[in-house]
């Protein structure tokens, strides 16, 4: 397991590029919401903590995590810096699990390589609740922590390039 001795929140704030300037737009999915507002929380929080204004931090909400794709779509137009794409899978009886994963994750992709803002893929994909649990401000501490941090740099490096 890749978090196994990993924090997932654990990152050194003096390489994180100056974050004051920027604006970020957040897609949150509705589906397992119990998951998905804490991933929103990490994130919100480790942009406040590296300088982001908050009225530069914009959250639209999407159903599910299917819908991420036309949700960050849609807020690569809205003149933001980096998108972050929140939402949470967890493998079912069925094999939609595995449809919805690989939809969102190459629709993700596929934004990032059509458009010029990118998109950060804080899309949890677990095989039980309790997993998801642990890796949204759990004992893995927060993927939403990571995707801010990763939104942050990425959107560095889009203002350098």
């Amino acid at each position: 397991m890749a978090t196994a001795n990993k924090n997932l929140s654990d990152y050194d704030k003096n390489t994180i590029p100056n974050a004051k300037g920027f604006r970020f737009g957040i897609v949150v999915s509705e589906w397992n919401d119990n998951i998905t507002e804490g991933l929103f929380k990490g994130a919100y929080d480790a942009f406040i903590e590296n300088g982001v204004l908050p009225e530069n931090i914009i959250r639209w909400n999407v159903p599910g995590s299917f819908e991420l794709i036309y949700g960050s779509k849609k807020m690569q137009e809205q003149y933001v810096d980096a998108v972050i794409a929140i939402g949470s899978v967890i493998q079912g009886e069925t094999k939609h699990f595995d449809f919805v994963c690989e939809g969102v994750t190459q629709g993700i992709k596929d934004l990032n390589v059509l458009h010029n803002t990118p998109v950060i893929f804080c899309v949890l994909t677990d095989n039980t609740m309790q997993q998801a649990i642990e890796r949204s401000g759990g004992k893995h501490g927060n993927k939403g922590t990571e995707a801010a941090i990763a939104a942050i740099k990425m959107a560095e490096l889009r203002k350098n390039s």
